[in-house]
C-alpha cells in the first residue's frame, strides 16, 4: 500500500485520489437564479440524499483549487436560498458536461447546453424539462468546510416538491432503475451508466465552447441529432471554415455521394457516426457540407 498524509501532497493531487477512489458519485444538476432572476445551471458530484423526513439533499460546490474563487451556484444560493436539483440520465450527459464550462455570470447555461427551462411551482429557479426527476428545494443551511481552494460548501436543500417523468415508472408507480438510466461521476473523464457500465466524456474546453445556442439552425433543430450529439457539437471553440469543409468533402468520396443524393437525413446520420467515434470535427464538416 502507498500511505499518504493529506498535508504531504498538493490539494490537486489529493483531489484526484479522492475522486478516483470515491465513486460512482451521483450528480446534482443544480439550477439557481441570482437576485435579479438570471438563471444558472451547473453539475456537482459531491451530492447525495441524507434524510427522508424531512427530505434533505446535500450537495457541495467546492472553492476552485487554482484560484480559491467560488462558483455562481454557491453565490446564488446564498442570495436566494433556493435551488432545483435535477437528476441526470444518459440522454443528457453531453449537455450536462457542456454546462460545466466556466461561462461568465451573465451567460445562461440552459441556452448554451440546449436544455429547456421549465418554470418551478414553488421556488424561483427553473427546472430542466429533460431531466427524469426534478426536486424543488428550499435551502435550510450552507456550511463552509474551509476557506482555502478545494474547500467544500455543504448546501442543505429541503425538498418542497418532486416532479417525476411517468416514463421512468414501472407498473406499480415505482421508479424503474433501468428506465431512469442514471449516470454518475468517477475519476478523471470517466462516468458510470447505472444500467450499462463505464464510459468516457472528455472535459469541456478550457476555452469556452460555442454552445448549443450558437449552432446553425438546421443543425440545432435536427430531428436526427440527439441532445448528446448537440452537446458534443457545442463543445468546440469555433466552427470549421468553408475551406476546411470543402477540402474534407473533396477528399471523401462517401460524403460526395451523400451530397449528390440530396438528402440531409443521410448526412446527419453520417455525422452521428462520427460523433459516436468522438470525431467531432469530422461531424461538423459533414453537417456543413453543401
Amino acid at each position: 500500500m502507498i500511505s499518504i498524509l493529506p498535508e504531504a501532497v498538493s490539494t490537486a493531487q489529493l483531489h484526484g485520489y479522492l475522486l478516483g477512489a470515491v465513486g460512482p458519485r451521483p450528480i446534482a444538476f443544480a439550477s439557481t437564479v441570482d437576485e435579479k432572476g438570471n438563471p444558472n445551471l451547473s453539475p456537482f458530484s459531491f451530492f447525495n440524499v441524507f434524510s427522508a423526513n424531512p427530505p434533505i439533499l446535500i450537495f457541495s460546490p467546492a472553492r476552485r483549487v487554482r484560484d480559491n474563487t467560488t462558483k455562481h451556484t454557491l453565490q446564488n444560493v446564498l442570495l436566494t436560498m433556493e435551488v432545483v436539483i435535477n437528476i441526470v440520465n444518459y440522454d443528457m450527459v453531453q449537455q450536462m458536461s457542456l454546462s460545466s464550462t466556466e461561462y461568465g455570470k451573465e451567460v445562461n447555461e440552459f441556452e448554451k447546453s440546449g436544455l429547456t427551462m421549465l418554470p418551478s411551482d414553488i421556488v424561483k429557479p427553473f427546472r430542466i424539462a429533460e431531466s427524469p426527476v426534478q426536486f424543488e428545494c428550499k435551502v435550510t443551511k450552507v456550511e463552509a468546510l474551509g476557506r482555502e481552494g478545494g474547500a467544500g460548501n455543504l448546501i442543505f436543500a429541503e425538498v418542497v416538491k418532486v416532479h417525476v417523468d411517468p416514463d421512468v415508472l414501472d407498473e406499480n408507480g415505482v421508479i424503474d432503475q433501468h428506465k431512469i438510466d442514471q449516470v454518475a461521476r468517477m475519476g478523471g473523464n470517466w462516468y458510470s451508466r447505472a444500467n450499462a457500465g463505464m464510459f468516457e466524456v472528455p472535459k469541456p474546453l478550457s476555452s469556452l465552447g460555442i454552445g448549443v445556442d450558437a449552432l446553425p439552425e438546421h443543425i440545432r433543430l435536427s430531428k436526427i441529432l440527439t441532445g448528446n450529439d448537440l452537446g458534443m457539437l457545442g463543445n468546440i471553440e469555433e466552427i470549421p471554415d468553408t475551406n476546411s469543409v470543402q477540402e474534407f468533402v473533396e477528399n471523401n468520396m462517401e460524403i460526395r455521394s451523400l451530397l449528390s443524393g440530396g438528402e440531409r437525413k443521410s448526412l446527419e446520420l453520417k455525422a452521428q457516426e462520427f460523433l459516436q467515434q468522438k470525431d467531432v470535427l469530422s461531424a461538423w464538416k459533414v453537417l456543413l457540407a453543401q
